[in-house]
């Protein structure tokens, strides 16, 4: 109970402080809005204001008819004789100027003196109009403060009162990294026996995969195993709008995670901060500065404290080198795509709080996502649970996560879409010679779905069973790969005698394929095994001849030539089953694995 009280009151400051900081640029810019409509004001009345010198001159002469005076108020309003206009003085004393209207008035001066009491409104709004500067000022000065510190930057997770609290047992598909992250856990849990022995405080470890592989959920996963506080920032969020802020916050962050060692900091996201450092001036400047604090902290970590930073990036290839270096950096490990096994790990730990009808087969759908990470496969079984909601299912079906797969991979399906009767014949022979293409290809014949209803930007789609985990790609694979992608083109051709814009898609990605074919994977039987990394140094082509570019482009083509030619000749020596998968399709709009496989039987 306690515990939760402690979190309530926690949370509750943290949402005070959150309100208050975000009502600081709104008081900044009230304050000076109010400031601009004085001056305006100010201007406006500067033609109205009589000088002092001036006003006695026009008492003397007569020419005033009524002025009006506040008790304690420098300020006097004036009417002038046959003048509609009301206009303002300052008076430097006002006992002196009663005493001057008074004794005009008696020698035949016919004016008139009105005191009005002392309004305490008018004082108050005066006082605090002169006050605005000054507030606007310390307004300024608080925001620079906050900003020089973490603000609700760098917010501790503690595992004791956490209700969320994350272990190795929520963590599925990473069993080697799991085990390798257990001599941190351990080490967290009892540093004075690796210290017995010598052996020093791990410095940091760096998390390197892609996105949504699951970085973040382990690091959090150490620190509820070890039981200890979890600070967690971003990259991008050390560098803001004041130069030198990011080393400043750098400071900060670990004057925090001293006070609350032992722990662990973790930094999403890190490259936003640790690429190369380059002498150039801007937020270059600050970047490098940033990244200088990073590295003389991590350099300056107590022996006795315990303290581990883990960071995590999608692009390792950016970091500075002096940041992978042992004693920062000790250990750089990448998180791979889950295997089949991993994957099924995963949508029981994602199906846990979720209704699943009994036909769902999580082993059968782990087969059929390779090369889905654990962020979309979660997110799949979310898109299932929305779609088995909105179809009144008693329970998630088989059927409503085959959709999700669809829907998250290929795009919303778009029955109310009209197309016309000729977009929909050149849809299906497009989609038939993807598929009749793919079925005489060794490496690509596993045809799962094939359908001309209209998905995302897609008119229609071929898909394909992924049940197999391919850590390498042999030069077979691709160069079928690229006659299957082509092998819609070719079948416009052929059965139209025309070609469309539907085929743009295929021919982007065949040519990044046979591009990186050449220039990446040295599959190029006349330019030879060479690999060049033109997005990362674009000036390593011209180390190995002026004519390369040439050669490269030709090779690029010949290669796509060639594939387009080998889809033409299977799509001409089968032309019966391509206009029966086609005429099938637009019977049907959808042809699922049985239905496709028949039409290739003999006796069909």
């Amino acid at each position: 109970m306690a515990e939760n009280n402690k979190k309530k009151n926690n949370t509750n400051e943290e949402k005070w402080k959150r309100v208050l900081f975000a009502l600081v640029p709104l008081i900044v810019i009230i304050t000076v809005f109010i400031c601009g409509i004085i001056i305006m004001n100010k201007q406006k009345d500067d033609d109205k204001n009589v000088a002092y010198t001036q006003l006695i001159k026009d008492i003397d002469e007569g020419k005033i008819e009524e002025i009006e005076m506040t008790v304690g108020s420098t300020s006097v309003k004036l009417k002038y004789k046959g003048e509609e206009e009301e206009k303002h003085a300052i008076i430097p004393s006002t006992q002196a100027f009663v005493e001057l209207v008074q004794e005009k008035a008696q020698n035949g001066n016919d004016i008139k003196l009105n005191q009005l009491p002392r309004n305490v409104f008018a004082t108050m709004s005066e006082t605090i109009i002169s006050l605005l500067p000054t507030i606007v000022l310390v307004v300024l000065v608080i925001l620079i403060f906050q900003m020089q510190g973490l603000g609700d930057k760098g917010k501790v997770y503690d595992p004791d009162i956490s209700e969320d609290k994350i272990t190795f047992k929520d963590v599925a598909g990473l069993d080697e990294e799991k085990s390798e992250m257990m001599e941190i856990v351990e080490f967290l849990k009892k540093p004075e026996e690796y210290t017995k022995m010598g052996a020093k405080t791990p410095r940091g470890v760096l998390l390197c995969g892609k996105p949504g592989t699951g970085k973040t959920l382990i690091a959090k996963a150490i620190a509820g195993e070890a039981n200890v506080p979890f600070i967690s920032m971003s990259g991008s969020e050390f560098v803001e709008m004041f130069a030198g802020l990011g080393a400043s916050r750098v400071r900060k962050l670990f004057e925090k995670a001293k006070k609350v060692s032992p722990c662990i900091i973790f930094i999403d996201e890190i490259d936003a901060i640790g690429s190369r450092r380059a002498s150039s001036n801007g937020a270059d400047t600050e970047n490098n500065q940033t990244l200088n604090q990073l590295l003389v902290e991590m350099d300056g970590f107590d022996s006795d404290t315990s303290i581990i930073v883990i960071a995590a990036t999608n692009r390792p290839e950016m970091l500075d080198e002096a940041l992978l270096r042992p004693g920062r950096f000790d250990r750089t490990i990448n998180i791979a795509l889950p295997d089949i096994k991993g994957r099924e790990e995963i949508l029981k730990i994602h199906s846990r709080n979720k209704k699943l009808a009994k036909d769902v087969d999580l082993k059968s759908i782990a087969g059929d996502t390779a090369g889905f990470t654990g962020a979309e496969l979660e997110n799949i079984l979310n898109e299932a649970a929305i779609i088995a909601t909105n179809k009144k299912h008693s329970g998630i079906q088989n059927k409503d996560i085959e959709d999700a797969v669809k829907k998250v991979t290929v795009g919303l399906e778009k029955h109310n879409r009209i197309m016309s009767e000729k977009d929909k014949t050149l849809t299906a022979y497009h989609e038939a010679g993807h598929a009749v293409v793919s079925r005489y290809l060794d490496t690509q014949k596993d045809i799962k779905e094939v359908s001309i209803i209209p998905r995302g930007i897609a008119g229609g789609y071929t898909m394909y069973k992924t049940n197999e985990d391919k850590y390498y790609v042999s030069k077979t694979e691709m160069e079928e790969k690229l006659i299957s992608l082509l092998g819609g083109r070719a079948a416009e051709k052929i059965a139209l005698d025309d070609i469309s814009t539907g085929a743009s898609n295929d021919i982007e990605v065949a040519m990044k394929i046979a591009r990186d074919m050449v220039t990446v994977y040295g599959m190029s039987d006349r330019l030879g095994p060479m690999s060049m990394n033109l997005e990362k140094d674009p000036y390593q082509i011209q180390l190995l001849g002026n004519n390369l570019e040439d050669e490269i482009g030709k090779e690029v083509r010949n290669i796509l030539e060639d594939a387009y030619n080998k889809a033409q000749m299977l799509l001409k020596a089968h032309r019966d089953k391509l206009d029966k998968v086609a005429s099938k399709l637009l019977e049907k709009e959808v042809i699922n694995e049985q239905e496709f496989n028949q039409i290739f039987e003999e006796n069909y």
